[in-house]
């Protein structure tokens, strides 16, 4: 048997996955999955994403969840103080492990940036006050997220988790970046795209004990599966796309990056919920 995964990034909770998500998650501990992160679009979807949690956990693959505002979902989710209240009352769920999914993303032009930023500056200051590390987006922003990252990290004790730069898709100076201010970088589907050569250039280049494995799933599907909906099993794609860039057994990868997602999330060992 192979060594087990995490999927530190898999929003289970969406409608995509209504018709068979038993069947999903059957397929997912087939493929030797041992746990998901679940992160939130905003509270709503963390309180849909802690009740799926909750009830769909099992001994053998556990659920867990991130709260917080993604930056699309600012302009319309965002009511500050409110908002953090929610996300605060929220983050004493037993399985909250990270403030997430925030960030900035430059590419679409849903919510203002000035307003984006204002949000990440106030959920940063939530995940240090919680002592939760942080699930961060970042698209066509990578400079203005790490300037902000920058001055967060000089706030915080030494032994706080940072958190994770989402499927990250900057170059190889941004990644060496966010390692040197403690972040872990996050890899998902694109790795195995023919044309995806900066970004395996960056896994070639960080260390294997600082890579975590995503797949975002319903979005961004591994090649063979590419044009087809995402599902945690996938992320064995992931891994073996990683292995064979930085030419180290599958296993190797696997045992890595699942203590990764055990230390930098604090998750309890296979088969033990967080209440355990």
């Amino acid at each position: 048997m192979t060594a087990p995964l995490i999927d530190t990034h898999a929003h289970l909770d969406f409608e995509a996955f209504d018709p068979d998500r038993d069947q999903v998650l059957r397929r997912a501990r087939e493929a030797g999955v041992v746990a998901v992160i679940l992160p939130a679009l905003d509270a709503t979807t963390a309180g849909e994403a802690l009740a799926l949690a909750d009830a769909a956990s099992t001994p053998d693959l556990q659920l867990y969840v991130a709260v917080g505002v993604h930056p699309n979902s600012v302009a319309q989710a965002w009511h500050g103080a409110d908002t953090l209240a929610r996300l605060r009352e929220l983050a004493r769920h037993p399985r909250v492990v990270a403030i997430g999914e925030i960030g900035l993303d430059y590419h679409w032009d849903f919510t203002p940036p000035p307003l984006q930023k204002q949000a990440l500056e106030a959920q940063l200051d939530l995940a240090r006050e919680l002592g939760l590390p942080v699930i961060l987006h970042q698209r066509e922003s990578a400079q203005d997220l790490l300037a902000m990252l920058r001055a967060w990290a000089v706030t915080l004790p030494s032994d706080h988790p940072r958190g994770v730069l989402h499927s990250f898709s900057a170059g190889p100076e941004e990644a060496e970046q966010a390692l040197d201010l403690g972040f872990a970088i996050g890899i998902t589907g694109p790795v195995t795209f023919k044309k995806a050569d900066t970004l395996r250039a960056v896994v070639a280049q960080t260390p294997l004990e600082s890579l975590l494995v995503e797949t975002d799933a319903p979005f961004l599907t591994p090649h063979p599966y590419r044009g087809k909906r995402n599902e945690p099993a996938y992320v064995r794609f992931v891994a073996e796309k990683i292995a064979e860039v930085k030419g180290v057994p599958f296993d190797q990868v696997a045992r890595a990056t699942t203590a990764h997602a055990r230390r930098r999330f604090r998750l309890p060992e296979t088969g033990r919920g967080p209440n355990d």
